[in-house]
Parts: C-alpha cells; structure tokens; sequence
C-alpha cells in the first residue's frame, strides 16, 4: 500500500512541476492537469493514511501530517487558480516543499520498516 501511495505521488509530483514552472513563468496552468495533480494527490493522501492506520509508526504519522499540511496548501492554491489569478510563488514553493517532504518522510518508513 506504501509502495502505491509513494508512486502516485511522484506521479503527481510530475504534474506539480509542470504546473510550477508555468507560474514562475507567469502563465496559467491548465485546469485538467491542475484537477489531475488534485486526484492523483488526494489518491496518495488516503492510500499513506490507510498504510498509517495498518502500519502505524512515528515517521508514516509524521509524513501524513505533512502530507495534509501540503493539501490543505494545494487548496489555497486551486482557490487562487479558481479565481483566474496566478499563485504566489511563495505559496507554490511551499506547497511542494512540504509535498517532498512528506513522500521524503514516506520512503524512510518504506526503507526503515516498522517502527
């Protein structure tokens, strides 16, 4: 289950870059790969909560909390988007700094077992 949460995460963390890039440049992202970053996103946060809930362990607590913390920040960001505003870069970089580390925080549980 961690194996799949961490994978849809780098997945979306591909989507995510694109989308970033695009706003340093000044540009709007488009809307499907935004809701696409969204789904893939909310996949990974459910699949690491439910591997939290078998698992259990410090670290996977740990990285679902800041794996919430970077969604709550993504639906800043989507509320920004909504808008038809760009996001702050600030706000952007934030968000993805707390996305990798999370799955950061996610593949040291893979790696060290159960804790």
């Amino acid at each position: 289950m961690l194996e799949y949460a961490i994978g849809i995460f780098l997945v979306a963390a591909v989507g995510g870059l694109i989308m970033a890039l695009m706003i340093f440049k000044g540009k709007m992202a488009p809307w499907a790969l935004s809701l696409l970053h969204m789904l893939l996103g909310a996949t990974g946060l459910v699949l690491a909560g439910i591997a939290t809930m078998t698992i259990g362990g410090g670290v996977l607590m740990t990285a679902l909390i800041v794996l919430l913390g970077a969604a709550v920040g993504g639906f800043y960001l989507a509320s920004i988007h909504l808008d038809k505003d760009l996001a702050p870069r600030p706000a952007v970089v934030v968000h993805a700094m707390a996305g990798v580390g999370g799955v950061i925080l996610l593949l040291i549980a893979l790696f060290s077992g159960p804790s």
